[in-house]
């Protein structure tokens, strides 16, 4: 098993523990790595060069930088999340669109006599986090503007066709047809 070695005074375990204090103070950084079995088992330091890498310790952790930010802007937001979340998102219950939805439907091609009722959203909105998939707002929009177009149009009342009717000839001839 190879080791990183992180001083350069290296010493067996047996020669620290017959005079430690002589080795510490002989070596050149204050870091004396003492080793056991050819593999090193722990570090020894000096007063002073514990006290260096706690000073270095505490000065990485400090800023950089002598401007003081407001926490305004760090602290956790207390209300409710924004109206229209940044960025992908999958559906989620109390999705809202825009409240000038129809208007944008218009632009997109979709036209909307009726704003969209709560159960068309809330059949939308059920779908949409079954799937699980991710869009942005502007699309999760126009998604619901194409699917209560589709909704609203199947509703028009004229009959549907059977796909399984058999269509019977007609025995008429066209005028112009001899027959």
């Amino acid at each position: 098993m190879s080791s990183r070695i992180l001083s350069t005074n290296v010493i067996g375990i047996d020669a620290f523990m017959h005079d430690h204090a002589r080795v510490l103070t002989q070596s050149r950084e204050g870091t004396v790595a003492v080793f056991a079995d050819n593999a090193p088992a722990f570090y020894a330091l000096t007063p002073a060069r514990l006290a260096q890498l706690l000073e270095l310790e505490a000065r990485l952790q400090r800023p950089a930088s002598d401007i003081a930010l407001d926490q305004q802007f760090f602290s956790e937001p207390t209300e409710t999340p924004p109206s229209v979340p940044m960025g992908k998102f999958a559906m989620y219950a109390g999705w809202q669109p825009d409240p000038d939805f129809q208007r944008l439907a218009a632009l997109w091609g979709i036209a909307l006599n009726q704003p969209v009722t709560h159960e068309e959203l809330a059949s939308f909105v059920t779908y949409w986090q079954a799937e699980g998939k991710v869009f942005h707002h502007m699309q999760w929009q126009q998604k619901l503007a194409r699917s209560v177009q589709i909704g609203r149009g199947s509703l028009t009342g004229s009959a549907k066709r059977d796909i399984n009717a058999v269509s019977e000839p007609d025995n008429q001839v066209p005028p112009g047809f001899r027959g």
